[in-house]
């Protein structure tokens, strides 16, 4: 009687039986191909991690390509589990970080930013809240490595305005210092 073992679970993800395993769970194609960018947004991800490409399980690393058109913007997110190295193909863009709450509740939080051009490197620290923008009149991209095979993705705005059941209407005023109205108009965008 052969003793077979179970599935192994790692990061959230089964690990393929190594006799099944084949170089299509090492490739993924496309990513010379601009990314749909008609949105409100202006701007299109294309990720390729765990999910997209299996066999980046266990590797800690995982890319992107983004593509911008002109005045496009990836609004401010964080990747909870992972840094991002950012490098400029084409196109001019805005950059920024910002960093999280200071141990001294005197210091506020610091922008970091910087203007990019082609060929330029900048680096998103892993959980800080970041975003691009392009300033260009022309379309830009950009390739960008995460630290992680599965780094996820939190957008700041839809999670705090397009959640399902909506926060509390006195949490948002209150939090954000602001009238309901203002609450009120922000999370009909996300509807």
């Amino acid at each position: 009687m052969a003793f077979v073992l179970p599935a192994v679970f790692v990061n959230g993800k089964i690990c393929k039986n190594s006799n099944m395993v084949s170089a299509n769970d090492f490739f993924f194609p496309g990513l010379n191909k601009p990314g749909n960018t008609s949105n409100a947004q202006g701007s299109k991800v294309t990720p390729v991690n765990v999910n997209q490409l299996p066999g980046l399980n266990t590797l800690g690393i995982s890319l992107v390509r983004i593509d911008y058109a002109p005045y496009g913007l990836n609004p401010p997110h964080t990747h909870p589990r992972a840094t991002e190295v950012l490098v400029v193909v084409e196109g001019t863009l805005f950059v920024g970080f910002v960093t999280s709450n200071p141990a001294d509740p005197n210091v506020k939080n610091k922008l970091f930013t910087k203007t990019l051009y082609p060929g330029d490197v900048f680096v998103f620290p892993e959980g800080l809240i970041h975003f691009q923008f392009n300033v260009g009149k022309t379309d830009a991209f950009v390739f960008a490595g995460l630290s992680s095979q599965n780094p996820g993705v939190i957008t700041i705005a839809n999670a705090v305005f397009g959640s399902d059941p909506p926060i509390n209407l006195d949490v948002l005023t209150k939090a954000f210092q602001v009238d309901a109205n203002v609450i009120k108009y922000l999370q009909a965008q996300f509807k």
